[in-house]
């Protein structure tokens, strides 16, 4: 599958993040902006397989398709700069300053809702036959899951808000995987695979990715779910976001910087 070590594709990394923080305004908008909106079209695959089988782990299985297609057609997830942006400014390349990265995440955040949300009006309009008609099973489906993992979480006070921070954590460790996985290895099918186990591993295992909330919360109060705004914002989009910080740079990014950038040299032992 053509692999490439480490010590190569980190610095792949670090050039990705630079490259990221200099990027045009237009052009950051735009790539989140389509990131946002394909991945919420993978979770709607997602959800509709799961109903459709009876089987959440169906659902799981084809969900990463979304972030492989997003990937390979160069576009920018928020979950992803959150560990790529950063090494350049690590790595003290010129020009990159801290309120570069903090743009650069604006930016493709900002890019981000507004493709999710986008595409959660489109997919509304389907599933109630252009708002005339309760939605079916799969829209159901989004209701209780957005009520869930909003008033759920909000049931339990401060440990329902470190659990979503948690699961915020966990979900970006495994994400930014597979974003670095798109760079180990120089074929197609090379990096669709190394994409899609992590990708896999998070959606099973029920994390919380702040681009995929983007979108599974305004479509849930499109459909009908009983929750506001400030609930999503407060019991989810807020510690799920920070909690998705800490897991892509420091679980994934720094973790590989450090040991594979900077590692140190092996002992002589000659």
């Amino acid at each position: 599958m053509s692999y490439i070590k480490p010590a190569e594709f980190v610095q792949t990394m670090i050039d990705a993040g630079e490259n990221k923080v200099f990027m045009s305004t237009r052009d950051t908008i735009l790539r989140g902006i389509m990131a946002g909106a394909i991945l919420a079209v993978a979770v709607v695959v997602a959800i509709t397989a799961a109903v459709q089988t009876g089987l959440p782990i169906v659902g799981a299985l084809v969900f990463p398709v979304g972030f492989v297609v997003l990937n390979l057609m160069g576009f920018d997830l928020l979950t992803a700069v959150f560990a790529l942006a950063p090494l350049a400014l690590f790595d003290k390349r010129k020009g990159v300053t801290k309120a570069g990265v903090l743009r650069n995440w604006l930016l493709v955040g900002l890019g981000n809702l507004i493709g999710a949300v986008s595409v959660a009006f489109l997919i509304t309009l389907t599933f109630t036959m252009n708002f005339s008609v309760e939605p079916g099973a799969v829209g159901q489906a989004f209701i209780k899951a957005s009520t869930a993992r909003s008033l759920g979480f909000a049931e339990h006070g401060m440990d329902g808000w470190i659990t979503a921070f948690v699961k915020g954590i966990l979900c970006n460790w495994f994400v930014c995987l597979g974003v670095v996985g798109a760079m180990v290895s120089k074929s197609v099918s090379g990096k669709t695979l190394a994409m899609w186990f992590p990708i896999f591993i998070f959606f099973a295992l029920v994390f919380e990715h702040a681009v995929v909330n983007m979108f599974l919360f305004p479509i849930g109060m499109m459909l009908g779910a009983e929750f506001t705004i400030m609930d999503w914002l407060t019991w989810n989009q807020l510690p799920v976001t920070l909690g998705n910080i800490v897991g892509g740079l420091v679980f994934t990014g720094m973790t590989l910087y450090i040991t594979h950038a900077k590692t140190k040299p092996a002992r002589n032992l000659v």
